[in-house]
């Protein structure tokens, strides 16, 4: 059976470029190459195209060599390869963007592939975009009706020309704590915590650097009982499965872009301590949010769930997903998968399928009369 040419792309010009290279390398070194023919593709941090050797290097380093860029092909010629390659008559059969992150898990890297018209790993152009913007994933997630925090949206221009008219609009819908966050980024990049007035400020000014729009959402739990962190891996097409669900117990006073990357002491408990009640509520939760933003392939769930006790069950919230999610060996998304019995290695396998599936589903649309 002919090998299936399969491009992992990763890199890319976000801050989660470094996350990006650990998630790619795992990948590369995983990936069953007895199906599956891999052709490297890197972006460096300057938005160059890098193929084969070159791009490798980028795993244990900058790239020292010349780029050997990419470019779109022809429509009718079905892919993205790298211009030698093209001359040479070679084509990729599926992409997987191994890509976190603005420029790569925001739908702007899906609609360069509609456009080569090539199969690629992941959902597509709308589920990126909104799986990336907090605030319209809320109001699909709303409209779902799924139970979700209170929060509010602000923009950056009426925070920095009227601040006290934000404030004032943040304090008359939500109360103390609350977490500010930009709207388009992962990774709880510029993600903080306010306890009070005072900490507010300096909270929209941190999200405020990262994006046009800040969502404002109200904290769940109390000052003795932090809300518990859940979180569900999802699979599939138009038939989505989901894991069974862990928790993150950060080392910090919640789960940060330190926690998460540079510091030790965070631990993930995997299965996550729920009643077979709350397992099946995670579960199907995941599987109505994957489907509210059009999910595809794959994506990662977290909730946000009050302590409670046994007598009243805390309430259970989705908080966002996450259509890229941390792809490491090690990362959550697998290894929620695997504690539900599927391989990293046939995970991977599975992605490229479900990729080829949905790409073959859209070939069936009609375009012209």
């Amino acid at each position: 059976m002919k090998k299936l040419k399969v491009g992992i792309l990763f890199g890319g010009r976000s801050g989660e470029h470094e996350i990006s290279l650990l998630s790619a390398a795992s990948v590369l070194q995983a990936i069953d190459r007895t199906k599956f023919d891999v052709v490297p593709i890197g972006i460096t941090k300057r938005g160059e195209w890098l193929t084969g050797e070159t791009a490798t290097t980028m795993l244990g380093g900058d790239a020292a060599n010349p780029a050997k860029f990419l470019a779109p092909k022809a429509a009718s010629t079905n892919g993205l390869a790298s211009l030698e390659a093209q001359a040479k008559g070679g084509k990729l059969d599926v992409i997987f963007p191994v890509l976190h992150g603005t420029f790569g898990e925001d739908g702007t890297i899906q609609g360069l592939l509609e456009l080569a018209d090539i199969a690629y790993v992941g959902a597509g152009v709308l589920g990126s975009a909104v799986g990336m913007d907090k605030d319209v994933m809320k109001r699909l997630f709303r409209d779902a009706k799924l139970p979700i925090c209170k929060h509010v949206t602000v923009m950056r221009s009426l925070w920095e020309l009227s601040p006290k008219k934000a404030i004032a609009q943040i304090e008359a819908s939500l109360k103390y704590p609350m977490f500010v966050k930009p709207a388009n980024l992962g990774s709880s990049v510029g993600i903080s915590k306010a306890h009070d007035r005072k900490e507010l400020g300096p909270a929209l000014d941190e999200a405020a650097k990262y994006d046009r729009k800040l969502v404002i959402e109200q904290g769940v739990g109390s000052a003795k009982q932090k809300a518990r962190e859940i979180e569900c891996s999802v699979l599939g097409n138009d038939e989505p499965l989901a894991s069974i669900p862990g928790e993150i117990i950060p080392c910090k006073e919640f789960y940060d872009y330190e926690a998460k990357y540079l510091m030790g002491g965070t631990e993930l408990e995997i299965p996550a301590k729920l009643t077979k009640t709350q397992i099946q509520s995670v579960r199907e939760l995941a599987v109505k949010a994957f489907q509210a933003v059009d999910g595809c392939g794959l994506a990662r769930v977290d909730f946000l769930m009050e302590v409670g006790s046994a007598s009243k069950p805390g309430k259970l919230y989705v908080n966002e997903i996450n259509t890229m999610p941390g792809f490491t060996s090690i990362s959550m998304y697998p290894k929620l998968w695997a504690a539900t019995g599927v391989s990293y290695k046939d995970l991977i396998s599975r992605l490229i399928h479900l990729a080829l599936d949905r790409h073959a589903d859209k070939m069936r649309n009609q375009y012209t009369r």
